[in-house]
């Protein structure tokens, strides 16, 4: 159809049942499915004059679209992780028309069909340390009453923020340790700038666990028997979601077809 493209989110095996009729993705649009070769693209209708290469590069650089737009991306894929395991594909992945898509799926056949082999059954949780400040002692209220008392609160201060980070070191540490033994795949990633994920405290752990979902229980259970009693240090949760840190990276027939822009390419 003149003026639209196709927006794709992920690619899944075959679905066992249809979209949840209730469904929106980016544009309010409802999302469908283009069938090809046993697998699925879930997709949605967006308009040419947002999502063609010359806007869509105006608008990826518009905070308040991006995040609108990611959020719809975000809705669906969750809304697919419940009924099955999908692989998530790049925000903003469009495709001319339909034909375009099953192309799309033709050409990554092989790394799609690997990739959700390995993938299924599984979802990703997210798990963050985070060294926080305790609150100061009572005896360090009021101003220095000497300037040797001011180097004796300094030093003590100091103590404290080392002895904080020492702590949620450790936690880290353990925590990870366990985490990582119960799950199936463990990627690292570097920790937050506090400047940008507004996050407070210091990041010292920002990992994703690949666990079974029948599992998920038993690890939740363990991130709670061994994260949130120091409250020097804050263990955040996150999930379950798509295994979206163990989706790429895999084979490069996969991130070709997830950097496809056929609305640039005609």
């Amino acid at each position: 159809m003149s003026g639209e493209l196709r927006y794709v989110y992920a690619v899944t095996a075959p679905l066992p049942g249809p979209l949840p009729p209730q469904l929106r993705g980016v544009g309010g649009a409802a999302p469908y499915t283009v069938e090809h070769a046993g697998l699925v693209a879930v997709t949605g209708v967006v308009p040419e004059a947002d999502f063609a290469e010359e806007p869509l590069r105006a608008h990826l650089e518009d905070l308040r679209w991006l995040e609108e737009t990611a959020r719809a991306h975000q809705g669906v894929v969750d809304a697919l992780t419940a009924l099955t395991c999908p692989l998530p594909l790049r925000l903003a992945t469009v495709y001319l028309d339909d034909d375009g898509v099953r192309r799309a799926l033709e050409e990554g056949r092989e790394a799609f069909a690997a990739t959700l082999e390995r993938l299924a059954g599984r979802v990703e949780w997210g798990v963050k340390v985070y060294a926080q400040r305790r609150a100061p002692e009572p005896a360090a209220a009021g101003a220095p009453s000497s300037g040797r008392d001011f180097l004796r609160r300094r030093k003590q201060e100091v103590t404290a923020r080392e002895n904080v980070l020492e702590e949620a070191e450790e936690l880290g540490r353990t925590l990870h340790a366990a985490l990582a033994a119960q799950a199936e795949d463990v990627r690292v990633h570097p920790a937050q700038n506090p400047q940008l994920s507004q996050a407070p405290g210091q990041n010292l752990l920002n990992a994703a666990y690949l666990v079974p979902r029948e599992r998920s229980e038993e690890f939740v259970e363990r991130v709670e028997q061994l994260g949130g009693h120091d409250p020097a240090v804050r263990v955040e949760l996150t999930g379950p979601w798509a295994p979206y840190s163990f989706a790429s990276g895999q084979t490069g027939a996969q991130r070709e077809a997830e950097g496809r822009h056929d609305g640039a390419v005609g």
